[in-house]
């Protein structure tokens, strides 16, 4: 079995790529970070603030891996603690309280999975941001940067416009835990890969997501450039929407839908 889907894995998982905070200091200049959940702590996993996107005021948000091993440990390696989203979430409604559009930069194999995380409500803080992002009522645009793994990922995905980068993945369960779980044997991670139907043309082909961003170039200022005329284009279109929360209640709706040549 071709093994291309597990190879788009690997380079989602690139210690050279970009990470949440590359792409939040190349497209806003003036990014002023806030941190803590107002409850527990401040995780260093999520990064959040405000500050201007081309001239607009924007919240950003980002699950951040860290770039070398100290920073990697003090971020646990991009997997968020229950105060993470619940950071997150407190930037959000703070944005719809001001009327701020959210850009949200995923890349996480998962919500931190420590004994502590769970007794501080890690299910329920991802169901919280489920809950509410699907009725926050300002822009959402979120683009999967590199690994997008399970609710750790759709926590931060309930949005508007969901874009993939073109070696990112999206996937309820990684290639890894999928083999142990269905054959006992981890080595079969590329089979699983294959199944899962993770990478960004499945997730487009299936309607999970409405773009992929090319990599030419990526990390370049080039590449932040069209990124950024992208996303800015797409900024005006959803802050002239008028029944914003009606089209993202029926883009959710429709995940499951059977295509038209299934249906026949």
């Amino acid at each position: 079995m071709s093994t291309q889907a597990y190879d788009i894995v690997k380079l989602a998982r690139g210690n050279k790529r970009p990470t949440g905070m590359d792409y939040i200091q190349n497209l806003c200049a003036d990014f002023f970070e806030l941190h803590g959940d107002r409850r527990y702590a401040d995780d260093g996993a999520v990064v959040g603030g405000i500050g201007h996107f081309r001239g607009i005021p924007v919240t950003l948000v980002a699950i951040e891996k860290g770039h070398n091993a100290k920073e990697r440990l003090a971020r646990t390696f991009g997997a968020p603690h229950p105060e993470g989203y619940r950071k997150a979430l407190r930037l959000m409604k703070q944005a719809e309280k001001f009327h701020r559009p959210v850009l949200c930069f995923v890349d996480t194999s998962g919500a931190y999975c420590g004994v502590g995380a769970e007794e501080r409500g890690q299910g329920q803080a991802i169901a919280e941001n489920l809950m509410e992002m699907m009725t926050l009522n300002t822009p959402v645009i979120t683009v999967l940067i590199g690994e997008g793994g399970s609710g750790g990922a759709l926590a931060l995905s309930v949005a508007d416009r969901v874009w993939m980068l073109e070696n990112a993945v999206y996937s309820v369960i990684s290639p890894e835990g999928c083999a142990s779980i269905l054959w006992k044997d981890a080595a079969k991670a590329d089979e699983a890969a294959q199944r899962l139907k993770l990478t960004a043309r499945d997730a487009l082909r299936l309607g999970i997501i409405e773009g992929i961003v090319p990599e030419r170039e990526l990390g370049q200022s080039g590449f932040y450039t069209l990124l950024a005329d992208r996303l800015e284009k797409e900024l005006h279109l959803l802050m002239g929407e008028k029944d914003l929360l009606e089209r993202r209640y029926q883009r959710f709706r429709a995940f499951g839908r059977p295509v038209a040549s299934e249906a026949e």
